[in-house]
């Protein structure tokens, strides 16, 4: 079963969301959805919201949830807290004068009434001008409490696109999003990566432990471990389970089996098209897809050490797929992700697919 937010006239591009769902039982669906003429990562975008009373077969239109004030607000997460709240981060860009530089920064908000209505927005970053990046659905909150918020840190962001090396750092919450504080520590990348890490997630993996991830131009993610709460973290390595272009992943514990899922473009050569080929079609036909193809869906029963029952969701070359947002409903995983490409885009970000697995029948 799928969805397709296609870009339309006034409406360059839907991309980048998250699912959560009410306690009424319907699905809500949050994403950037740009306005004007332009689908550029700078300009102006909402983040709006849809609704499901199905399980995800039908979708309501579209309603403004986080308006843009300033220059663009984007790549959103929604996340039930354990107080019963919802919780959501999102970014918000603003040119700085005429001098070309961009701060973006992530806020948090919580609403009491089933989204409704919401607090007034926390500055999770508590700083002046700065260029930090939070990939969607990534915002997570521990066993103990503790909601984490990763993101990368980039010298600075003036258009044209220059972001610089990306450093790996997290900010953390004790009280439920009310005050944030960077975590001691950060994660930085080898001296000669020239992209750094970016945009990168979280997950726990027991008490006390977490693995984060992140996105490199180094041919795949790598990876860092905590084993205090996300306060010190180890020494970055090649996570050499998620080959990559430089593409970010998604990873989810599902909470009816206590399985890992994890959906990314593995550049794997059992399961992926020519990375070379994948770019210089896209580049080809007038489409940036960044080699963002296969997309594919992986399993680990053992808290990440494996993975297994690799399952291709996405496999046209001329076409790019990725930021994907990951939610299990009962036997469902729900799945949104940028899915655009020829002959209709420019940008591989333009449209939004909403895909339905039954990630009980994977192999």
């Amino acid at each position: 079963m799928e969805t397709l937010l296609h870009h339309t006239p006034g409406n360059p591009r839907n991309s980048e969301g998250c699912f959560e769902k009410l306690n009424d039982g319907t699905l809500v669906f949050a994403y950037t959805r740009y306005n004007g003429s332009h689908w550029d990562d700078e300009c102006s975008a909402d983040i709006c919201l849809i609704r499901s009373t199905d399980g995800g077969v039908s979708w309501s239109e579209p309603e403004v949830i986080v308006k843009n004030k300033r220059q663009n607000v984007m790549s959103v997460s929604l996340l039930r807290l354990q107080d019963g709240r919802m919780g959501m981060v999102y970014l918000e860009k603003t040119m700085i004068g005429d001098t070309g530089w961009i701060d973006c920064r992530p806020w948090f908000t919580a609403s009491s009434d089933e989204m409704k209505s919401w607090s007034t927005p926390v500055d999770i970053a508590s700083v002046p001008a700065v260029y930090l990046c939070v990939l969607n659905n990534a915002l997570v909150q521990l066993g103990n409490g503790r909601l984490i918020c990763p993101g990368s840190f980039h010298r600075h962001k003036k258009r044209p696109r220059d972001f610089g090396r990306g450093i790996g750092l997290f900010f953390y919450s004790d009280d439920g999003g009310a005050t944030w504080e960077q975590t001691p520590e950060c994660c930085y990348p080898p001296q000669w990566s020239h992209s750094g890490l970016q945009e990168p997630g979280v997950v726990e993996l027991k008490e006390d432990q977490l693995m984060a991830w992140f996105r490199t131009g180094n041919g795949c993610q790598y990876k860092s471990f905590s084993y205090d709460g996300g306060m010190s973290w180890s020494e970055v390595v090649p996570a050499t389970d998620f080959r990559s272009p430089a593409s970010p992943m998604t990873l989810k514990r599902n909470p009816a089996d206590g399985n890992l899922y994890a959906v990314w473009n593995d550049y794997h050569p059992a399961r992926s098209v020519n990375f070379d080929l994948a770019l210089t079609r896209g580049s080809g036909q007038g489409i940036w897809t960044g080699g963002r193809t296969p997309l594919v869906l992986a399993r680990s029963t053992d808290n990440g050490k494996t993975w297994s029952s690799h399952t291709i969701l996405e496999n046209a070359p001329d076409r790019g797929f990725g930021y994907t947002a990951m939610f299990f409903n009962g036997d469902d995983l729900l799945l949104a992700y940028c899915c655009g490409g020829a002959p209709d885009c420019q940008n591989m970000l333009q449209d939004l697919k909403i895909k339905i697995v039954k990630w009980k029948e994977l192999a």
